[in-house]
């Protein structure tokens, strides 16, 4: 299993010795984009994104949720190994998102979907074939530190069956209270890759908290 370290719960003051102290030690890092309306916080804009790409080589997952997704596009350098990521509930018609993924498939960049805990699974099933990663929030999406939702593990079944039906070559990523006690019994379930903020950055020593995760997989 890859772990992308969420760099919103990090210290943001230090943002570039952060990254330099973990780039040899993970797999990317996860990037949490709010808008203040599609979900009621506020992170980093287009600048400070790019920022963060120009000082690190490794892949980013770029988390993006905002109500209108398409506006970043022009907005946002994106390297071939970064992901871009956006809410399934950003669009009131599948049809819409499908001519979006048309319009991401220009760009270099890895397309990547988002799914809130409460939203059936089988929704993402018309596209699945058409990205390379589907995200599974297991919490609320807006804040860190939220408790895990367990009920979101059944999803991974289904996406696990429909990839192979499909012989589609998207990852499974899960992103939301992800830590020591839960990490192996995702895993198992079949995820590719999570996104950890709290388990991390609130440590005592995170490069250590980091490690024994990566043991856990």
């Amino acid at each position: 299993m890859k772990i992308f370290p969420s760099l919103i719960s990090g210290d943001i003051l230090n943002i570039e010795r952060m990254i330099l102290t973990f780039d040899d030690k993970c797999d990317g890092y996860h990037i949490d984009v709010m808008d203040d309306h599609f979900v009621p916080n506020l992170t980093w804009g287009p600048v400070f994104i790019n920022a963060i790409g120009k000082s690190t080589c490794r892949p980013l997952h770029i988390h993006l949720m905002v109500s209108d997704p398409e506006k970043w596009l022009d907005r946002i350098t994106l390297k071939k190994t970064d992901t871009f990521i956006f809410h399934h509930e950003s669009f009131f018609h599948v049809d819409a998102l499908l001519v979006f993924i048309k319009k991401l498939r220009k760009l270099s960049c890895a397309i990547g979907v988002a799914v809130d805990p409460s939203t059936p699974i089988k929704r993402v099933t018309p596209y699945l074939s058409e990205i390379d990663h589907l995200l599974l929030m297991s919490v609320k999406p807006g804040f860190s530190g939220q408790e895990f939702m367990p009920e979101v593990l059944e999803k991974v079944g289904y996406l696990v069956e429909q990839r192979e039906r499909l012989k589609a070559n998207f990852s499974i990523g899960m992103d939301g209270g992800i830590g020591l006690k839960n990490i192996k019994t995702i895993a198992d379930f079949g995820v590719d890759c999570v996104g950890i903020a709290s388990a991390i950055f609130a440590a005592h020593d995170p490069i250590r908290a980091l490690a024994g995760l990566y043991e856990q997989v």
